[in-house]
């Protein structure tokens, strides 16, 4: 996915058959291992280039939009968008029609289905008005929705022997939005199925992790599920001088230059299950020699040109802090700027982080003392990043 373009995530929900569970909240914002089931779907796709996630919300909405709206994940901007009524998940993607100017990929807020957005898009035609990702049936996904399916020549039909399900994860032309009327409707029981039986819909089979939260059973087991997926170790790195040449000051694209195999070194990192996290002091910015939005179009750059080699960055945080600073704004001390933690701290609030098997490489000492402040093993960059990484894996017995 070079290019980037919108994301949108279905999160009106009420959760009537498990509503004894989420005490009086949406169903997407049900907790599960100090999470939201939202803020699991979020991190997973926030990584892909998507310029804006439009969140759709409807039931107990001011619970959503306190938490996202308005909010930038991952350099991705949040909108959350309210049904006046509860109009069902063909009707609530009425309120697109006046947002969106392109493709979109639409996933379920309370589904969890972690399929490589960049493989997802690929080999889809002009022609194509819709892709659908599937997942194979058995007795932990099943769903009464898109149910029975099976695919030829990569063109879905209903069969009462179909294997597969829908999995909640579709990417869609702008026209699309042509068929959706202002109007109570259901996108997988009313709009999609007409579209299948008018052979206008392609799917594809992923065998990634899957979950749907919304029955009983499957709600009971989502903890144990979740943080056995996602507790992983993580490479936490700086960026200049680390990540790519420190020439004082990095803020354009054109002075971004990565060092010595630094990219095969963070395919190698992903390849063997790794979060990636870029923590950087940016004193540039107190200091007034670039401002905070140039950080931001730098670093949306970046994610696309990583994007293009399959690398994805989990998170990014800055420290835009200095006591010498210009602007007030900025000009203080703060623990978020290295050698304080802080920034790490907030990953870990977000992430489910394997401390003892994760590490950070940095190329100053305040760098080393945020990260012995973090209980993280910690090594300064060494002039081949490939190798460096796959010794440290080796430390830890991921090689």
């Amino acid at each position: 996915m070079n290019r980037p373009i919108n994301l949108v995530i279905l999160a009106g929900g009420k959760g009537t058959r498990i509503s004894k569970y989420l005490n009086n909240h949406p169903k997407p914002m049900a907790k599960f291992n100090n999470l939201y089931f939202l803020e699991y779907v979020v991190n997973t796709f926030a990584k892909y280039n998507f310029n804006n996630i439009y969140i759709l919300t409807g039931y107990k909405y001011k619970i959503i939009h306190k938490k996202f709206n308005k909010k930038m994940v991952n350099f991705s901007n949040i909108t959350c968008l309210k049904e006046k009524k509860l109009m069902g998940t063909g009707g609530a993607l009425f309120n697109l029609k006046k947002k969106i100017n392109g493709d979109f990929v639409l996933v379920n807020g309370d589904t969890l289905f972690d399929v490589n957005i960049n493989n997802f898009l690929k080999n889809v035609k002009k022609k194509d008005l819709c892709k659908v990702a599937l997942v194979k049936k058995n007795s932990f996904n099943n769903s009464n929705k898109l149910n029975n399916l099976s695919i030829k020549n990569k063109k879905i039909y209903f069969d009462k022997k179909g294997k597969f399900i829908n999995g909640g994860v579709y990417y869609f032309k702008k026209n699309f939005l042509n068929y959706i009327k202002n109007k109570h409707s259901s996108l997988e029981n009313d709009i999609l199925p007409k579209l299948i039986k008018n052979n206008l819909v392609i799917g594809e089979v992923y065998s990634d992790f899957f979950l749907d939260i919304g029955t009983p059973k499957n709600f009971k087991s989502a903890s144990k599920l979740l943080l056995n997926y996602f507790y992983k170790p993580a490479a936490f790195l700086d960026r200049d001088g680390v990540i790519n040449y420190d020439y004082g000051h990095v803020y354009k694209f054109k002075k971004f230059i990565l060092r010595k195999n630094v990219l095969k070194g963070l395919k190698f990192l992903i390849k063997k299950g790794f979060y990636l996290f870029i923590v950087t002091n940016q004193a540039g910015i107190a200091k007034g020699y670039y401002k905070e939005k140039d950080f931001y179009i730098l670093h949306k750059k970046i994610k696309i040109f990583l994007s293009k080699s399959d690398v994805f960055l989990h998170d990014v945080k800055f420290s835009p802090f200095h006591p010498d600073g210009l602007f007030k704004r900025y000009k203080k001390k703060s623990l978020f700027r290295k050698p304080g933690n802080l920034m790490i701290k907030k990953i870990f609030r977000s992430w489910h982080v394997n401390r003892k098997k994760s590490f950070m490489i940095g190329d100053k000492k305040s760098d080393e003392l945020a990260s012995n402040k973090s209980k993280l093993y910690f090594e300064y960059a060494k002039k081949d990043f490939y190798l460096q990484v796959k010794n440290i894996s080796k430390k830890f017995n991921n090689y």
